[in-house]
């Protein structure tokens, strides 16, 4: 879920934990433990960031910022190893380490992450220039995964750089943040008005957070009411590593344990056993920096390349061709929630594998999307209440009869209706063809 440091609650997992992550049970206690815990800890500056990056411009040492949503059990074991991993604390010790629990103060030209993260980390200089991220999606799905292995190369990395800054600033302008129309969450669409700057801790301290994964929803939601189309970098948000044809090894910094035959990547000559060094001339520390370099990648053309191999390093060059953003599988992204809200209704859908199209007779290259979940309440229970039911199979919408994903549908009907609009549906339900109308929110 949403990326606050060490204690991030997270409102959105009482509306989808069965399809996204699950939460503790005491949600309020988990917070306040959280702070009675921390806020004196001798390493740890609790929920302050300004005065982290005063302590690292007066010591010169770089800042770390940890955002944690600590109500969702996602990622409660990175969290955990990070705190408590004695191998991390030599090289916590040369940082200013600051952890944050809500997003309601985050200053948005400086935390551009990936918003559907329940733990994140940002490296800055104490000027505030970002030297990288780190944000994982195998801890994401794993509770229990402790493993700080790829938080260590991170945390060497940052180092790294920052032991050659500023004469590296060159190298980091590709990292830093893109301008925003907001300068704080609590000024966003959706947000303003309804959160403060500061946590309600004499009252109910959740209500009061806003959690990282509201400030994507609300920035889909400026363009929303604004009636644009909405950019696909916020649909296909923080795309991974897979989405250009690479799986890169868990415990490492960027190290590629497989390439896909055919990808970008694999054109590009990318090899099993690389170490993605940079990319867009941007130096990697971690998973996350590639995929803030594909988040702000063209919609095609070419991602310059380093990789090291066998202790040399080698230039390549990638091409992106159009749509690649489309492989980003949105499934279990918090923020999906929301856009399914807007463009389907509340409806959960799944494209039919091959198999399972054979067996219905239907073509492998037609529109066949099966109506997994059918939301009830408020916006997502606007297909419900349009006629569709749970096991439906969609085989065309909006005139599409070629396949598309889930993710490929929300975006074709996110960048071509405004709300209030209804576009024609046809479903399989059964043996039986049903005609709908999908009203778009």
């Amino acid at each position: 879920m949403k990326s606050l440091c060490s204690s991030l609650p997270l409102a959105v997992s009482l509306l989808v934990a069965p399809l996204f992550a699950e939460t503790v049970k005491d949600r309020e206690g988990a917070v306040r433990q959280d702070k009675a815990t921390m806020e004196n800890d001798p390493r740890w500056m609790y929920n302050d960031v300004r005065s982290g990056f005063a302590q690292a411009k007066r010591t010169g040492k770089p800042l770390l910022v940890v955002l944690r949503c600590v109500p969702c059990l996602s990622c409660a074991g990175i969290d955990a190893g990070v705190l408590k991993d004695a191998v991390l604390a030599p090289l916590l010790d040369q940082f200013i380490c600051v952890r944050v629990i809500n997003a309601n103060a985050l200053d948005l030209s400086l935390f551009q992450f990936d918003y559907d993260l329940s733990f994140t980390t940002m490296f800055f200089n104490g000027d505030g220039t970002v030297y990288g991220r780190f944000g994982s999606w195998t801890h994401q799905k794993n509770a229990l995964d402790k493993d700080t292995a790829s938080y260590r190369q991170a945390l060497e990395g940052a180092l790294g750089i920052h032991r050659g800054y500023p004469a590296n600033r060159a190298a980091l302008a590709g990292k830093q943040g893109a301008p925003t129309p907001f300068k704080t969450p609590v000024e966003m669409p959706n947000l303003v008005g309804r959160y403060s700057l500061d946590l309600n801790w004499s009252g109910k301290v959740v209500q009061s957070c806003v959690h990282c994964h509201q400030i994507g929803d609300a920035s889909r939601l400026y363009y929303r009411e604004q009636k644009k189309p909405m950019p696909t970098e916020l649909i296909y948000a923080f795309p991974g590593a897979e989405t250009i044809g690479l799986k890169l090894a868990p415990d490492s910094r960027a190290r590629v344990e497989a390439v896909v035959a055919g990808s970008s990547a694999a054109q590009a000559g990318v090899q099993t056993g690389d170490e993605l060094v940079s990319l867009a001339g941007q130096p990697l520390i971690s998973a996350a920096d590639v995929s803030w370099v594909l988040h702000r990648a063209p919609e095609s053309g070419a991602l310059a390349a380093v990789i090291r191999r066998g202790g040399a390093e080698q230039s390549l060059k990638l091409t992106l061709d159009a749509g690649w953003r489309a492989k980003t599988d949105l499934a279990r992204r918090v923020g999906t929630w929301g856009m399914r809200g807007m463009a389907t209704g509340g409806l959960v859908l799944e494209d039919l594998a091959d198999d399972e199209r054979t067996r219905r007779g239907l073509p492998a290259r037609g529109l066949a999307l099966w109506v997994k979940f059918v939301g009830q309440y408020n916006k997502h229970a606007a297909g419900k209440n349009a006629g569709f039911q749970k096991d439906d199979v969609i085989v065309e919408l909006d005139g599409l009869t070629t396949r598309h994903t889930e993710g490929e549908l929300m975006a074709h009907l996110l960048q071509k209706h405004n709300p209030g609009a209804k576009v024609k549906a046809l479903v399989l339900r059964g043996k039986e063809r049903v005609s709908l109308q999908l009203p778009m929110q």
